[in-house]
């Protein structure tokens, strides 16, 4: 059994401790006396309990032990005890997958042992702290035997273990297209006497990284300055730094050996940390303690070597500004977001590099319709980045299917669709104009008598198909007035269910409150609830393809208008956290009943032409404010219920009925005087259709519920209602 050093010198130590004390066997117990003289297990060890008295235990365990003569010449043999215990390490030795035996396995077979003295004293001194005690023990072993191996490699090799070349690795990266202001601005500052380290501030995914490994390669063809031909850029990443760092000084001193390297190696060298902000505060231990950019702060003074550091807006605000002293030694360069075109360039040059690999072929108007999309749909994420991801996906999505090797439109808005739920794109070349055309007879179908209603909204979504709205709008931002059960919520229900789309509904009771407003939006920092996000906001970045229903926006607190003010404006809504919810694509749909008590003075007078529906849109303009009923794409009066809109309304309740009871093979005819009875008890102008459902849950449902439970229709069969004695009768 192959051991370490280590181990080896406290085995040699416990035979000679077994010898002096003229044992006749090697036990444990000589073992573990010895285990305290070493440097790891004392330090473990004294965590828990004190060594020294554990060593005081053994020894008066000893002077119980019986001794050979003096004058006797023996030779120690391994105990039973012992044998065990090598067989013990042994597996553990395996289990760990290490080359080498070393104390730590000893230690636990040790713990293992049954009927073992030395097994009872260690674990009565750790006090049921087993796992603690081993762990620490193995993190002082490892530590050590990485300090023996550090100590036995060249100073070159350690530091170039925690960094990156680039220089060696630009290769494997994509190519950088443009930028070419904002390289020859890096490399101005690196040429300069003093404070030459850029600091290249920017969103995420504009090419901040891409401009480093762009200068990389320059540096690698010679085409930059003297001053910086054949320097090196080292990339420092702060999670391989943390690793594996156990006692305070660990990281500073990793950071010194990388320091100490680069400025040794030449004097051009450059040192690449991204997200810079991290370095504010790492490897402190407490408010005022010496961080990782305190260290850095005489390498950046010296000039020996130079630092490019990257950094996006909001951590630059958050964390890097704390920091004056390096502010001060650092050059902002701001990385701006490519503009359409400049992105179409740099996506075109990109092309054959993902043609190769995916085995496809893209169009040029895929590529262009790619960046359009990305800038028109997808807002939480930045150019050129989300169309690189665009493209590459279409890539991907084309390799695992059936399909043809060239991409174009349709794949193209097939993974946007996807990425970005945004379904049915009028740019795409296969939109189905034959099923938007078809909306507005769908709808009429299963809504009567709200003809106008129907066609404002039906009208609203073919002109965004169209591209006529304007594109900074929702799609429609439309408000329903009427009178209770005439079919308001309904529209919106049928709208989202033909269109295929969520329906994302707030009731706006819930709202009544001023400080239940905040919810939608999500509460200010400081305040319960702030973690969690705004209501609205969340649902719609989740659904932004949606058909957006508030129901009785009259009962809400008047703070909500000034919130839909701008949803109305400019399609966009930020919450609590900064993140914006886009309401492009969203149809906005707003129920209300303000005036109901109003309604009935529609019917005042002689042949009063003025509809219910209509007086309570009186009551609606001095409920709302004038900018708020102005920012409005329609306002439509929906029609009182006549008797012929609740004839149909009857057919289609009880078309919903049959398709229930055709599932429990049951058909039911329904005779013309129960007919006309359901449409009398169930038609009033005041309740609408929801009468209706009242109705049939009362008077039609518990006949059938009973014949189906225990009566004739238990298998199934036919049955048919009729009026005997003033009510609802089989047969």
């Amino acid at each position: 059994m192959a051991t370490t050093e280590r181990l080896k010198v406290v085995f040699n130590h416990a035979w000679a401790y077994c010898i002096n004390n003229r044992n006749e066997f090697l036990m444990p117990e000589h073992l573990l006396y010895v285990l305290t003289e070493n440097d790891e297990f004392y330090t473990a060890l004294n965590m828990f309990y004190n060594p020294k008295k554990l060593k005081e235990r053994i020894e008066e365990f000893f002077t119980q032990i019986d001794r050979i003569p003096d004058d006797y010449d023996y030779k120690p043999q391994l105990s039973f005890q012992m044998d065990q215990l090598d067989f013990i390490a042994f597996r553990f030795q395996s289990s760990s997958g290490t080359e080498l035996t070393d104390i730590p396995h000893y230690v636990g077979g040790i713990l293992e042992l049954s009927e073992s003295w030395a097994s009872f004293i260690l674990r009565d001194c750790l006090d049921g702290r087993d796992a603690e005690f081993m762990s620490e023990l193995i993190s002082l072993v490892e530590y050590n035997n990485f300090e023996e191996k550090s100590k036995d490699e060249e100073v070159d090799q350690q530091w170039k273990r925690l960094v990156v070349c680039m220089n060696e690795h630009y290769q494997q990266q994509n190519p950088l297209i443009g930028r070419e202001a904002e390289l020859q601005r890096t490399i101005q500052v690196l040429c300069r006497c003093e404070k030459n380290n850029p600091l290249h501030v920017g969103e995420p995914g504009v090419g901040k990284t891409a401009l480093i490994w762009g200068l990389a390669q320059m540096i690698e063809e010679g085409r930059v300055p003297k001053r910086l031909l054949g320097s090196r850029i080292y990339q420092l990443d702060m999670g391989t730094l943390l690793a594996g760092t156990h006692y305070r000084g660990d990281f500073e001193n990793r950071i010194k050996q990388i320091m100490d390297g680069v400025c040794e190696e030449g004097n051009n060298n450059i040192v690449y940390i991204d997200e810079i902000h991290t370095l504010v505060g790492a490897g402190a231990t407490s408010d005022g303690a010496m961080d990782a950019s305190n260290m850095l702060k005489p390498y950046l003074e010296s000039g020996n070597v130079r630092f490019i550091g990257s950094t996006t807006y909001d951590e630059y605000n958050r964390y890097f500004s704390r920091s004056k002293g390096m502010i001060r030694r650092f050059q902002q360069i701001d990385i701006p977001e490519p503009t359409s075109d400049e992105t179409k360039h740099i996506v075109h040059q990109l092309q054959p590099r993902y043609e190769e690999f995916h085995g496809v072929k893209y169009s040029d108007e895929a590529i262009d319709f790619a960046v359009e999309m990305s800038i028109k749909h997808i807002h939480d994420r930045f150019l050129p980045d989300k169309v690189i991801d665009l493209i590459d996906e279409a890539g991907a999505a084309m390799e695992i299917g059936d399909n043809d090797s060239v991409i174009g439109k349709k794949e193209i808005a097939d993974v946007l669709a996807k990425t970005c739920k945004v379904d049915a794109l009028s740019e795409a070349a296969d939109v189905d104009y034959q099923n938007l055309e078809s909306l507005a007879p769908r709808m009429l179908e299963q809504i009567y008598g709200q003809d106008e209603a129907i066609r404002q909204v039906v009208e609203s979504v073919q002109m965004s198909r169209a591209g006529l709205l304007d594109d900074n709008k929702p799609l429609a931002s439309l408000l329903f007035v009427g009178p209770t059960g005439v079919g308001k919520t309904e529209v919106a229900r049928v709208l989202a269910r033909e269109l295929g789309i969520e329906l994302v509904r707030f009731d706006m009771s819930e709202y009544t409150e001023k400080h239940t407003v905040a919810k939608l939006i999500g509460s200010p920092a400081g305040y319960v609830g702030y973690e969690d996000g705004g209501l609205l906001t969340d649902a719609i970045r989740k659904s932004p393809n949606c058909v957006l229903l508030l129901d009785e926006i009259e009962k809400a607190h008047e703070d909500i208008y000034n919130i839909l003010l701008q949803v109305m404006d400019y399609a966009r809504l930020t919450d609590n956290k900064g993140r914006h919810a886009d309401f492009r694509n969203v149809v906005l749909i707003m129920t209300s009943n303000a005036g109901a008590q109003y309604a009935s003075q529609a019917s005042v007078g002689f042949q009063s032409s003025v509809s219910r529906g209509d007086a309570m849109m009186r009551q609606v303009k001095k409920t709302f404010k004038p900018e708020f009923l102005n920012r409005l794409s329609g306002s439509v009066v929906f029609n009182d219920m006549s008797r012929e809109m609740a004839t149909l309304i009857l057919q289609k309740k009880l078309r919903e009925l049959d398709a229930k009871l055709e599932a429990k093979h049951v058909s039911m005819t329904l005779s013309t005087d129960a007919f006309d009875y359901l449409l009398k008890e169930g038609f009033t102008p005041e309740y609408g259709a929801r009468e209706m459902d009242r109705v049939i849950a009362q008077r039609l449902k518990p006949i059938l519920m009973r014949e189906i439970l225990f009566g004739s229709l238990k298998d199934g069969g036919n049955v048919t209602i009729s009026i005997k004695d003033g009510s609802l009768q089989i047969g």
